[in-house]
């Protein structure tokens, strides 16, 4: 814990924020209590999770926690036209799902901060998809437990203990189930990360990019989405943060990853939603599946290389191209 202090400390220091003293002291102080009081009654997570706002506002904490780390002046959010478009599907009881990639445990955060001024009903009321990680890791546990998840156990980690895999997949059973619940609802916005993990660095070219989707996992919720009875749509989503808190280098067995902390820009794009009917009619039954998941990830590569040139290439907004606008919303 005093590595995550020291490693949080040194990042917020590089933000050169005047306050920035205490506003280390008072966000360590809060997250030591929450992981001590964890430690003393562990909470258990049921398969569906609602963000836990009172009492305590777990929500809040988690963007107090991680906003100092995020380099506003550096940052992007692009087709924010398209999240206004969705907040009004929302309201008009249809299910929206983002088909994403995925780069750091703070993810679901990051996203909420980037659309917390401009669109509240998504940052407040986005379900995640998540593994069972970041409901078991101890430093995990408070910030997972400030967002709305859909708990379920992912493919990579599924044998890491031979004897649990069957309860994996029972438990991954019940929240598909769960899932099926609330899409039937109407008024749902799902996040999922399609290829199943974090985003890696190539291992000769140290870039990184978005890992390839499991098409399994993409037509599993276009059925459902298809199959609740009310209006849905499934949009390509692109996120670019993974210098705030990158995940180790290799997928890791053990829970308890070293943190590593910086203060930097991200990014977030979304492009207009994909059909399956059209993608399906223009080609063979028996391709359908794989060829959508690979116009969706084509769509979040594409975006994902318009934010690394903004904030990695320094381009800033003239990084913008027809399909994708940049905009800094906050501003």
């Amino acid at each position: 814990m005093e590595e995550v202090y020291q490693n949080y400390r040194n990042a917020v220091f590089q933000s050169g924020d005047p306050a920035a003293v205490g506003v280390v002291l008072s966000n360590m102080t809060v997250a030591f209590d929450h992981w001590l009081l964890d430690v003393e009654d562990p909470f258990v997570f049921e398969p569906y999770h609602k963000a836990l706002r009172e009492p305590f506002d777990y929500y809040m904490f988690g963007q107090n926690y991680i906003r100092p780390l995020i380099d506003f002046r550096n940052s992007y959010v692009g087709n924010l036209s398209l999240f206004y478009e969705i907040e009004e599907k929302l309201k008009q009881g249809h299910n929206v799902v983002l088909i994403s990639n995925h780069q750091t445990e703070a993810d679901p955060i990051i996203i909420s901060l980037l659309l917390e001024k401009t669109n509240p009903l998504i940052a407040e009321n986005m379900i995640f998809v998540a593994g069972d990680r970041v409901i078991t890791d101890p430093l995990c546990k408070p910030f997972s437990m400030g967002r709305n998840l859909l708990c379920v156990y992912s493919k990579k980690h599924m044998y890491d203990i031979p004897e649990l895999a069957e309860m994996k997949r029972k438990a991954n059973t019940r929240s598909l189930k769960e899932m099926a619940l609330l899409l039937r609802g109407g008024s749902k916005i799902v996040w999922i990360a399609a290829s199943g993990g974090r985003d890696r660095p190539d291992p000769f070219t140290e870039e990184w990019y978005p890992a390839l989707f499991d098409s399994s996992s993409v037509d599993n919720m276009r059925r459902l989405i298809e199959h609740s009875g009310t209006p849905g749509h499934v949009y390509p989503l692109a996120l670019l943060c993974y210098d705030i808190m990158p995940p180790p280098r290799q997928v890791e067995k053990e829970i308890g990853e070293k943190r590593i902390i910086t203060f930097h820009g991200a990014g977030l794009s979304i492009a207009p939603q994909i059909s399956f009917p059209e993608i399906a009619a223009a080609c063979k039954e028996s391709e359908a599946k794989d060829v959508y998941s690979q116009a969706l990830y084509k769509s979040v590569s594409e975006q994902y290389n318009v934010l690394k040139s903004a904030i990695h290439g320094k381009q800033g907004l003239e990084a913008s191209t027809a399909g994708v606008s940049l905009s800094q919303p906050w501003n």
